[in-house]
């Protein structure tokens, strides 16, 4: 780091310098001011994440701890791509003693993948850009200074993604009820596993669609201000993904685990179940015990409207006789009234259209039937907008095509995101845990040798190290640091 201050304060003070003094002859060109500041800090930034990383490799290639079981190979150059920007620095490549094993060390001992190209903060920075907009753009954005990730290495990154599950809180909710809202986007497909494998229909078209399924959960609804029209879901958590087969068993018990986790099931008095009567939704009761079905104010209101469109004048107080028929009637009067409202259409498409609605409101009659018994009661679902808002927005609103595993793993991250997930923290989630170096806890390095270092590097950069006021140096601190990492070896 030392050098990378002493470069700075002769070259890199000298550039700021100018870009200060070129704004005092034109200041209202503050832009220029801001990025050419930007770009020095930027540099000096990177110089020191450099300087830092080789002397790691430095202090490994010096450690008498690493003699005793590693041999000294060759020493290769290493770009790596951080959320500031690219970074090139030198690396020693070891040899076991033993078995002949060859690894770089420094990456061991810092966490880097063999062959892995980015840290782990770039890797943040693309996943927060990528669930928002675009790969090309993920791609653009992961580091401030210009960056040449590709749009496939997001994607291979995106495809490789493993999720944690929700963190269990220290103590359980009691709360009286809880509501479940469940819908699904149509996401196109370019292929699914791989291109040119998808089918064909009867019709000679391609099945290019996969369902992206998204349940929420939350506790009610609630003003987003004190009197705000506008309301918003009170502690909401998302699931999503694509779920097909017995996998639609695997969404619904992701969430009762989180229901369970998070609630004192015990003393809820109902947990309703808002959707569009769906099978793969009405297949959730059957993980989740106690659910009532309530059919969602969007679809039966859209079914109505559909039964009562060509009765023009008649439509509003023929919609009010069907909602009080399904409020206080049977089935048998909804039907009769079914058949009036039929007779009152003129072309086999109208006809249609209203059969159409019965039939999918019959087949939903006890889900519309508390819908409508208990509206002020239930809260509203509103799965038709967060589907818009969490997975459309991003997944199907403009022209694109996913492949299956793009469109699951997508999910999951726009689910990951709206619930607050931290995307650093799901980066280091793909890695497994390094084990504890035994001894790692103590030292092993004696006080001569940190008095040594020390003087060697003060006699080295005197001025500069004098410059940064420390009891001991950041350089013998950082050697007495990192030595216990060589000792974990």
């Amino acid at each position: 780091m030392l050098i990378s201050i002493q470069q700075f304060e002769e070259i890199g003070i000298k550039k700021i310098e100018k870009v200060i003094e070129e704004f005092t002859k034109n200041p209202t060109d503050i832009a220029s001011l801001v990025y050419g500041i930007r770009d020095g800090v930027i540099s000096l930034g990177l110089n020191i994440i450099e300087e830092t990383l080789e002397d790691c490799d430095h202090m490994l290639r010096e450690s008498g701890k690493r003699k005793l079981d590693w041999q000294i190979v060759k020493q290769d150059k290493k770009v790596l791509t951080t959320s500031l920007g690219d970074i090139t620095f030198k690396k020693t490549l070891f040899k076991n003693k033993k078995d002949g094993e060859r690894c770089y060390l420094l990456d061991q001992i810092v966490g880097l993948e063999p062959h892995e190209q980015m840290t782990e903060d770039a890797e943040a920075k693309m996943l927060e850009e990528a669930v928002q907009t675009s790969y090309r753009k993920a791609g653009e954005e992961t580091s401030l200074s210009e960056s040449n990730v590709s749009k496939e290495t997001v994607m291979n990154k995106l495809h490789a993604l493993k999720f944690p599950e929700a963190p269990k809180p220290a103590e359980k909710k009691v709360v009286d009820y809880l509501y479940i809202d469940a819908d699904e986007d149509h996401v196109a497909l370019q292929f699914k596993e791989k291109k040119g494998d998808l089918e064909q229909g009867e019709d000679g078209r391609k099945n290019n669609c996969v369902l992206v399924k998204l349940v929420y959960v939350y506790e009610g609804v609630e003003p987003e201000a004190p009197k705000s029209k506008r309301n918003r879901l009170i502690n909401p958590h998302y699931f999503s993904g694509v779920y097909e087969g017995e996998d639609n068993q695997k969404l619904w018990d992701e969430v009762y685990e989180y229901l369970d986790n998070n609630y004192d099931l015990s003393k809820v008095k109902k947990i309703y179940l808002n959707a569009d009567g769906g099978g793969w939704i009405q297949a959730g009761k059957n993980r989740i015990a106690g659910v009532t079905s309530v059919l969602d104010e969007f679809h039966l209101s859209k079914y109505l409207l559909k039964m009562t469109g060509h009765m023009l004048e008649s439509a509003g107080e023929a919609r009010k006789e069907l909602y009080a028929v399904i409020r206080n009637g049977t089935k048998e009067k909804f039907r009769e009234v079914v058949e009036k409202i039929e007779g009152c259409a003129e072309t086999e498409a109208a006809k249609k259209r209203v059969a159409e609605g019965a039939n999918y409101i019959l087949s939903n009659w006890t889900a519309a039937k508390i819908r409508v018994e208990k509206r002020d009661a239930i809260a509203g679902c509103s799965a038709e907008g967060h589907v818009s808002h969490v997975l459309s927005s991003r997944m199907s609103s403009r022209p694109m095509g996913w492949s299956r595993t793009g469109a699951d793993r997508m999910g999951h991250l726009r689910a990951y995101y709206w619930n607050g997930g931290d995307m650093l923290e799901l980066v280091r989630y793909q890695s497994e845990e390094l084990p504890v170096a035994v001894g790692a806890e103590n030292d092993v390095i004696s006080s001569a040798e940190m008095l040594a270092w020390e003087r060697q590097h003060h006699n080295e950069l005197g001025k500069y190290v004098e410059s940064i006021t420390h009891s001991v140096s950041i350089q013998t601190k950082m050697k007495v640091a990192f030595n216990k990492s060589i000792y974990g070896l």
